[in-house]
């Protein structure tokens, strides 16, 4: 016997406008309720002098029940002839908007309540268009309470003409509008007798018309890396890239190719805690891969099987974006961003527009984007990432801003945007064309100190020593009376957060410093000489530019995680010091920099 088919519905709409009621009524006329639960909610009304209601049966939450308002999103089940559902209620109350995106996030299809009586609100704007924001694309809009207005069909038709409309802007159709009396059980299950004039669907013949999306495991290939274990007791020497799959399926032997690095290798072997040896799996599945060639990758990373359509990678993209942050998006203001497995700083470059949920509109001269305020936005990451576009892979698309430790918003990509200038690059244009040059030449630095001005830079995993040899770099340099002077980054970190001492974020404003810092000081003639552990080939790329017009002689030290890095030298570890130092100092006199350098 096959097994039934089984679908996600969320339902949302504005407060008190009858979501968890329909809920409640289409547990109750398919006989999905357990035993005596019905008659538990009314005799618990009776004893607390409540008018029972249906909604009753979703509000299991005892604080829920006392202010009358659905504050998480619940989940319940129930079945049709057709097929099984698992059905959302999210709240509909404005403060508890981040929950309701929660619950919509999970969903195939969605009813919209509207009540007929107190028409369309705000709310019920921000959830059509976060409905659509999402990629949800097979809605009901329930038009709920149509007893309060008499059943009068053109108090129906007025509301689906002007929502009708609204929905349109956000490129939203609806498969179907239903005047519904949820309290009543009109239009849930049967067709009611008291609107005659309606002819569609009701709302359990709606759910089972809508059409179940494709299973994940049928998608294209897409694992987001989470962590990379290191084995070593027992002679165990295995790599393994740990995660959940996000969509699609892929068997041992399989080529693949790691965004955004572009690293490709083939699947070995497929992991687990605890569980069986399999040659293939698929989506939904928490596992880990070792790979047939080593490859040296960071979390964050997004694994994808070659010869399937892979995902976009960049710095800059066009979003749909909902804020609740208590203070506004803003542009130049650095947040953290998170998308699948990838956590890195990103900044608003741009607002295009915004969504007025008042009166409909959307205005283009909007600067910042305010709590509750739906928008379409460009952000800049600093370092690319890889993302799909929501049309293409909803999940790989979705991600959330992060501000002060708490999130503050989130939405989908709706296509690339590498176009234009990008901040960084602005930031430099600006900078080099305020900048106030002194008297001094850079010909009259060279005659005096006998050297052009350099920016060195060593890198390498930490402990193999490039500290040592940077320091006496220093010295050697300055023994021959150069004007050098080695600096530790850690000396940058004055003012950073301790608790964030590791993060994306302390790291790319430790790299900004690192920059300007080497701007100043290689615009005043000196070889500045400094270290970085495990710089890539996008790190060596912003200090570059930071530096401007300036630029970069890079050293690394032992094995770089990065194959894409192009280090002007390159040192084993253990390598002799002297013998290192002089290999430095003449390619310095052979790039012109060290002008009268003898050994």
């Amino acid at each position: 016997m096959s097994e039934r088919e089984q679908m996600n519905i969320v339902v949302v709409g504005h407060v008190d406008h009858g979501k968890s009621t329909v809920i409640g009524r289409l547990l109750a006329d398919t006989n999905s309720l357990p035993q005596g639960k019905l008659e538990q909610v009314r005799e618990l009304c009776r004893r607390t002098a409540k008018p029972f209601e249906y909604a009753f049966l979703l509000d299991a939450l005892k604080d829920e029940q006392a202010q009358g308002i659905t504050i998480d999103t619940a989940r319940c089940f129930f079945k049709s002839e057709q097929r099984d559902y698992i059905i959302i209620d999210a709240p509909g109350h404005l403060e508890f908007l981040k929950n309701m995106i929660t619950g919509a996030a999970r969903a195939e299809a969605a009813l919209l309540v509207i009540d007929a009586h107190e028409g369309i609100r705000e709310n019920s704007r921000r959830h059509g268009y976060l409905l659509a924001m999402l990629g949800i694309k097979h809605v009901a809009i329930l038009v709920n309470k149509m007893d309060l207005a008499d059943f009068k069909p053109e108090v129906f038709a007025s509301i689906c003409r002007e929502y009708r409309e609204f929905l349109k802007q956000v490129n939203l159709e609806p498969r179907e509008f239903i005047p519904i009396s949820a309290r009543d059980g009109e239009n849930i299950m049967l067709k009611s007798a008291r609107m005659p004039w309606y002819s569609g669907p009701t709302v359990l013949e709606q759910l089972d018309a809508f059409p179940k999306a494709a299973e994940k495991e049928q998608l294209p290939f897409r694992f987001p890396v989470q962590d990379i274990y290191k084995f070593t007791e027992n002679q165990d020497d295995r790599r393994i890239f740990a995660g959940t799959i996000e969509t699609g399926s892929v068997k041992a032997g399989d080529e693949v190719v790691f965004l955004p690095s572009h690293k490709k290798s083939r699947i070995q072997s497929i992991e687990g805690f605890n569980t069986p040896a399999c040659q293939e799996i698929g989506a939904g599945w928490a596992t880990g891969f070792t790979l047939t060639e080593q490859i040296y990758i960071r979390p964050g990373e997004m694994m994808a099987k070659a010869g399937e359509p892979q995902p976009l990678v960049g710095t800059r993209f066009r979003v749909a974006v909902f804020w609740l942050g208590r203070a506004p998006l803003i542009r130049g203001r650095k947040y953290k961003l998170k998308l699948a497995s990838a956590h890195t700083t990103v900044q608003l470059a741009e607002v295009s527009r915004v969504l007025n949920a008042s009166d409909l509109s959307f205005t283009t001269e909007q600067p910042q984007v305010d709590r509750h305020d739906v928008a379409e936005c460009i952000l800049e990451t600093t370092k690319p990432v890889a993302f799909d576009v929501a049309q293409a892979l909803a999940g790989t698309s979705r991600f959330v801003l992060v501000d002060h430790y708490e999130i503050a918003g989130g939405g989908i990509i709706l296509r690339s945007d590498d176009g234009g200038e990008s901040s960084l690059e602005t930031h430099i244009r600006l900078r080099e064309e305020r900048w106030e040059r002194g008297a001094v030449l850079e010909s009259e630095r060279l005659a005096r100190f006998g050297h052009r001005s350099k920016f060195i830079l060593f890198t390498g995993p930490p402990g193999v020593g490039k500290r040592r040899l940077a320091k006496a770099l220093e010295q050697r340099l300055f023994q021959k009376h150069y004007l050098a002077y080695y600096l530790g980054i850690s000396s940058l970190s004055s003012g950073l957060d301790a608790d964030v001492a590791s993060s994306s974020e302390d790291k790319e404003e430790q790299l900004r410093r690192l920059g300007e810092l080497a701007r100043i000081l290689t615009g005043a003639g000196h070889l500045f000489i400094t270290t970085l552990d495990h710089a890539d080939a996008y790190d060596i790329a912003i200090l570059q530019t930071l530096n401007t017009p300036y630029e970069i002689l890079v050293v690394n030290v032992g094995d770089s995680a990065d194959t894409e890095l192009k280090a002007d030298l390159q040192f084993q570890v253990g390598e002799d010091l002297d013998q290192s130092l002089e290999k430095i100092c003449t390619l310095l006199q052979q790039m012109d920099v060290l002008r009268d350098y003898s050994i």
